[in-house]
């Protein structure tokens, strides 16, 4: 994993001084070595965590075929590269290592644009055509990996992070009206291909494109297609556990160590018992990592969406599997300051603690070592969330992990609420995703909601814990990897009627009878519990004292645009509806303004 950024720019100024400086702020996601690439019309810059061919993936990475230079930077890990490797070598190319960017290289020297269309991987890269004096674009297909853009003219700026482009001096840090209403309304999700910051954008997942003299052209070229499903209930079991086995046995492919998270929780306990058996049968152990919080335990109070803790079944799991445990423990304090530096990792406010601890977490990860698995996007693939099965929530129009328009709007000065139209806002860009929700012909009531429920929910709810995953971990310099997002588990379980996915009545039910055997029954039918988040009241009290001082103050920049009122209420406030998910609740909420201002503030944030 790495960092990329580079300019493209037909109009003869160079900003050569700004490179080195695009460079070093993505250093964090490559600590381990950099470089440049330089033609006339072309920059492209590379900082690289070196996982495999660490001697012979160096990046840029050119290469000359025929009297054609081509040079790539490329964030990602492809997870069919051998396979890749093979087809290039029966049209003739040859290899100087085995690292994946040089079978990337070569599929788009060979395939050209279509290259796309043979990887299977989490990936954004861009390549440098110096026979066409065109750059080509390309992020994967569920948006595990990032790619942040910023086109004025015939200058075309792009990175990994939006901090990169922001290293540039052709774009200003500046929000406007639909920046507000992003942020206040959507926040801390982003509505697809928006950076928020005017003149940001992001290539879409499962998209590409060119730049050239002629200018931007972008299209996707994978999109969810419903299909009809004809296995039977068994074989769609034993096709899950296949997919699954295979796609975790294909991620912990690596030069380096690897290790996983491990929650308790059916997706994580999935990873962590198939990695073990996988190292094992290499003379090699599993290093599992778990968080919590001080005291956890002491104030911890079960709810709906979280029924128990998780300590007990990381215990099972790790007795049962004989792992290297590590438990590590977030404090309050360093919780607080890692709000901060949260929004210095995501270039934007989050999702608040939920986004601090997963930054700790990470820190002290990559200690132990450079490679993780994660279970992220199970949820969403097999229908996991609440959402899913509370019939309520799930028939009422709009994003179902933000029930909360209403209440988000009355923070809003009145200026900004006559422009905005907070409903319509979110409700079009609801509409617009269940519109173009890919289904079948005939299908019953609920099987055509489920369908519109599982694009909403990766379209959108998944983006925000990718985004999350990424920036956390990799400002940490942390791979982490996420074999529920392996395309061809989307691709196939999307086609899989509800009735079979939620076996049993329960949630991710096809998941558990497929993995049935691998995991101790405890686990396997573990009710789900989301990820954990402190209770302990010094955290709200702190929170809340710094919210005090920002009221107290008048000088914060989001005072242009939030009614002081509203923020002393909610200093007294205690709503059970969550802002955003199932954890951002009053102490999160809070957290998030405090984010707000601190993004603000740290990145110098023009109002137009």
């Amino acid at each position: 994993m790495c960092g990329i950024a580079g300019e493209i720019n037909y109009s003869g100024k160079k900003y050569q001084a700004d490179y080195g400086l695009m460079r070093d702020v993505l250093k964090r996601r490559g600590p381990d070595q950099d470089g440049i690439f330089q033609r006339e019309y072309a920059t492209l810059i590379h900082t690289r965590l070196s996982i495999v061919d660490l001697e012979n993936g160096i990046q840029p990475m050119k290469t000359v075929y025929g009297e054609k230079e081509y040079c790539i930077v490329y964030n990602g890990e492809l997870y069919n590269t051998e396979e890749i490797r093979e087809q290039l070598k029966a049209k003739g190319h040859g290899f100087i290592g085995h690292s994946d960017t040089e079978v990337l290289l070569k599929s788009y020297v060979e395939w050209g644009e279509d290259c796309v269309n043979y990887l299977n991987g989490i990936f954004a890269f861009a390549i440098w055509d110096q026979f066409l004096e065109k750059l080509f674009i390309a992020r994967d297909r569920m948006g595990v990996k990032p790619f942040f853009y910023y086109l004025k003219g015939s200058t075309f700026v792009f990175g990994s992070e939006i901090k990169a482009i922001l290293a540039h001096p052709i774009a200003e840090p500046a929000i406007d009206i639909n920046s507000i209403a992003e942020i206040m309304l959507i926040g801390p999700g982003r509505t697809p291909g928006y950076g928020v910051l005017k003149g940001i954008e992001e290539l879409h997942a499962g998209s590409c494109g060119h730049f050239g003299k002629d200018g931007l052209k972008t299209y996707r070229y994978w999109k969810l297609e419903d299909k009809e499903h004809q296995d039977t209930f068994t074989q769609t079991v034993e096709k899950v556990r296949y997919l699954v086995s295979d796609a975790i046995e294909k991620q912990l492919v690596s030069d380096v160590p690897v290790c996983t998270f491990l929650s308790g929780g059916l997706d994580s306990s999935i990873i962590s018992a198939l990695s073990c058996k996988y190292l094992k049968n290499k003379g090699e152990s599993l290093h599992t990592f778990s968080v919590d919080y001080l005291d956890n335990e002491k104030y911890f109070t079960p709810s709906k969406f979280q029924p128990n803790s998780d300590d007990y079944y990381i215990n099972k799991m790790k007795d049962f599997l004989q792992t290297e445990h590590h438990k590590i423990i977030i404090r309050t304090p360093e919780l607080i300051d890692a709000l901060f530096k949260a929004v210095d990792a995501r270039d934007l406010p989050g999702m608040a603690d939920v986004d601090s601890s997963l930054l700790l977490f990470c820190k002290e990860v990559k200690e132990h070592a450079p490679v993780a698995l994660s279970g992220e996007c199970a949820d969403e693939v097999f229908g996991g969330y609440p959402w899913y099965r509370d019939e309520t929530i799930r028939n009422i129009d709009g994003f179902p992990w933000a029930q909360s328009t209403q209440y988000r709007s009355t923070f809003l000065k009145d200026e900004f609420l006559r422009e905005i139209d907070p409903q319509s806002y979110v409700y079009k860009r609801y509409e617009s995703t269940v519109e173009q929700t890919s289904k079948l012909p005939g299908l019953s009531p609920l099987e055509s909601r489920m369908k519109e429920m599982t694009n909403l929910n990766l379209e959108w709810f998944m983006q925000t814990l990718l985004d999350r995953k990424d920036r956390m971990a990799m400002h940490n310099g942390l791979e982490v990897r996420v074999p529920f997002c392996d395309y061809r588990i989307v691709e196939y379980l999307y086609t899989v009627p509800w009735e079979m996915k939620n076996y049993e009545g329960r949630e991710k039910g096809i998941l558990r009878k497929a993995m049935e055997g691998i995991l101790p029954e405890e686990v396997l039918w573990r009710k789900k519990s989301p990820y954990p988040k402190t209770h302990h009241p010094e955290y709200l009290e702190a929170l809340s004292k710094l919210l005090q001082e920002l009221i107290s103050e008048g000088t914060s920049p989001i005072l242009q645009f939030i009614k002081k009122t509203e923020l002393k209420k909610l200093l007294t406030s205690n709503r059970s509806v969550p802002w955003y998910g199932q954890l951002m609740t009053t102490p999160q909420t809070i957290a998030y303004f405090l984010q707000i201002d601190y993004w603000m503030k740290r990145y110098q944030i023009r109002l137009i």
